[in-house]
This record gives C-alpha cells, structure tokens and sequence, in this order.
C-alpha cells in the first residue's frame, strides 16, 4: 500500500500535467549533476525540468487521464512540463541535446495527444509563439490595408458615378432659362404699359383739326343766312 509521501508526489505530478501547455519526455543516462543544473536554468522561463521517477509518473498520468503516456515512460527520464511555449523549450532541449549526448527527447505529449521522438523534435523546427504571432499581425494588417484600399477605391467610383448623374439631371440647367423667360416677360409688359402713354397726344390732333374743319362751313353757312335776311 502506497504510503502518504508517494501519495503527494502522485498528486504533486498529476497538478504539473495538468497546469502544463506540453510535457517533453526525455532520457538523461550519464548526465552530469552540473548539466541537468545548467539545462533547468536554460528552460527556467518557459519549463520546469525535472526527474522522474516513472512509476509516480505512470501514476500520476493515469490519474489526470493521459495513461497513453506511459509508453514514453521507460528508463531514467526527466520531464519539462512547459508551462507556456512548447515550440521554445522543444528549441532549447534539441540544442541542450547537441551539446549533451547524454540526453535523448524521448517524445512528448502535447494538446491531448502523445508525439513520438521524431514528433517532438519537428516542433524544434517551428517558429516561436512571438513569430508566429509577429506573422499572422502582419498578415491581418497587410489585408486590413488591402481592404481599406478597395474600400477607398469603390467610394472614389461611387462619388463619380454621383457627379456623373447629377450632370444629367435637367432641374439644376433648366433654373436659368425660366429666370431668362420671366426675365423677357417682364420687359415686355413693361412696354406695353409705356405704349398708349405716347400714343394718346398723337391720336388726339386729328380729331380737333377734324372739329375745326367740320365748324368752318356751318359758321359760313350761318353767316350767309343772316346776311340774307
């Protein structure tokens, strides 16, 4: 029966796993007391590395669900429980690998499922979280541009299809030419109203000298008339 100090370690385990983004399963046989210090300094920022014991771990796995993992458990091993960027420690280890022949990337487990050897070694070859990101950034911005451009672009067509309509629309043209109608208009009852003014005089000489030759020869006769008598 397990006594209560595996019992923590089990439950201790099983927390890692669990808080963790990926694990990095590796073999540490020969390893130096001083590289194993210098490669938990190296992953100190994005893991925690540490050694194992594989039974606890089995364990442990088994509890928090993941006992597909004890395939990978076999021989010394040691594990960094990556707690932000897996991309990054998976880096650090393949080159902490280079220097240290002792150590082996086992496999690792990662977004529920388990990566073999070869696996876990191509996510060395990524690009990092900040790359990745810095990536896509610029790709959304490069098709914010884009779409900002065509946006300007159909509204520069829009406004010119406006003008373009409005220059054939006849209200605006056909203004000036009724001003100019009533304008003409104007003019001409004016002259009409300043005609029979000057007419009149003219239209009244015939008339009196009509009167004094109509006169003349009644008055003559009327003289003859009296002298008779």
């Amino acid at each position: 029966m397990p006594n209560a100090e595996k019992i923590d370690k089990v439950a201790a385990l099983k927390e890692r796993i669990q808080g963790s983004e990926a694990l990095l399963l590796t073999e540490f046989r020969g390893l130096s007391v001083h590289d194993a210090t210098e490669l938990r300094r190296s992953l100190a920022d994005t893991a925690r590395f540490s050694i194992v014991k594989n039974t606890l771990m089995k364990r442990a796995a088994g509890d928090a669900g993941v006992a597909e993992l004890g395939a990978l458990l076999e021989g010394p091993t040691a594990v960094a429980f990556v707690s932000e960027d897996a991309v990054t420690a998976a880096k650090r280890l393949v080159d902490a690998a280079r220097r240290y022949p002792a150590l082996v990337l086992k496999g690792a487990f990662m977004e529920g499922k388990v990566l073999s050897a070869e696996q876990a070694r191509a996510l060395a070859e990524l690009e990092s979280r900040e790359v990745m990101l810095s990536q896509v950034a610029g790709m959304l911005k490069n098709e914010m541009a884009r779409a900002a451009s065509m946006f300007q672009a159909l509204q520069g067509r829009f406004l010119g299809l406006l003008e373009a309509f409005k220059e054939k629309v006849p209200g605006e043209e056909a203004a000036p030419a009724t001003d100019a109608a009533e304008a003409d208009a104007a003019e001409a009852d004016a002259a009409d109203a300043e005609t029979p003014a000057e007419v009149g005089p003219e239209s009244q000489e015939p008339t009196g000298e009509a009167t004094e030759e109509t006169s003349s020869p009644e008055a003559a006769q009327a003289d003859g008339e009296e002298g008779e008598e």
